[in-house]
């Protein structure tokens, strides 16, 4: 089933220039950029953006980290690109990630895990508005690919 999935290359992944790492790895794997920028988040997008874990102990150093330097929003779209992100970007805790991972290959942390995935398309809805517009995602067809 196609489907579209953010990625986010959080600070961490930026400072250590490992964005063309990540996509990389996305790209070989078959999966379709239509949607790429860097940005830099407001308090207030960062707080939208973590509405999910509003008044938890570790909600402000979720937002202060996102928004300490710019990060890199993708959108990806291919056959359950969903799950297929969230298996390469491997668990959330860095430290707990299986090697060959994104996250266990270069985090050894859960508060700085180099890459934010949605987690269904449900979450993908609610995150995609708050760093792209419509007319920001590029739909195409490669060369080479069957349309059915």
């Amino acid at each position: 089933m196609q489907e579209r999935t953010l990625v986010l290359v959080k600070p961490d992944g930026l400072k250590r220039r490992l964005v063309g790492e990540i996509i990389r790895r996305f790209e070989v794997k078959g999966l379709k950029i239509i949607g790429l920028k860097m940005l830099q988040l407001t308090k207030e997008e960062a707080e939208k953006h973590y509405s999910v874990h509003k008044g938890k102990p570790f909600f402000a150093d979720l937002v202060n980290y996102i928004t300490s330097s710019p990060i890199v929003a993708i959108i990806f779209e291919g056959n359950n690109a969903i799950s297929v992100v969230r298996t390469i970007c491997g668990t959330t805790d860095g430290s707990k990630a299986a090697p060959g991972t994104i996250r266990g290959d270069y985090s050894i942390s859960i508060e700085k895990n180099i890459i934010h995935a949605s987690d269904s398309t449900e979450s993908f809805q609610h995150e995609f508005s708050i760093f792209f517009k419509n007319n920001e995602m590029v739909p195409f067809q490669y060369g080479d690919e069957v349309l059915f």
